[in-house]
């Protein structure tokens, strides 16, 4: 159960929270190869000066920071699939420049991931783990 997290430097409308989140959703599961009723998401909104990047120097433009906890299992390009594809859907849909966001990804087993009914186990390429 992936949790992905998103702080913004900027405000956003609900239509793009909605768009962000569908579409984190569309490119997790087809990347990752994996069903999509597990994937959680926050997003938490920042002013411009809140957040931070060595590297920018001008944060009134965005700056975006993700941290995405994950299943173990995945390549190595699957990761760095999904890292430039948040990187483009951020600068496509906000306008944060490329190098003003920062992505992390956290690798868990499946066990540390639960639901009401279950925790998950372990990735295994094309599978569902709400069905498993």
């Amino acid at each position: 159960m992936p949790h992905i997290q998103f702080d913004i430097g900027q405000q956003m409308t609900d239509a793009q929270k909605i768009y962000l989140s569908e579409q984190v959703r569309k490119i997790f599961s087809t990347i990752m190869d994996t069903g999509t009723d597990h994937i959680s998401i926050s997003i938490q909104e920042f002013g411009a000066y809140n957040l931070s990047i060595g590297r920018v120097k001008k944060p009134e433009n965005g700056i975006a920071l993700v941290n995405a906890d994950i299943r173990k299992g995945r390549t190595i390009e699957q990761r760095r699939t999904l890292t430039l594809s948040f990187i483009e859907l951020l600068n496509r849909s906000l306008n944060i420049p490329k190098k003003h966001i920062y992505v992390t990804l956290t690798e868990h087993k499946g066990e540390d991931f639960h639901l009401f009914e279950k925790y998950l186990v372990s990735w295994q390429e094309g599978e569902d783990p709400m069905t498993r």
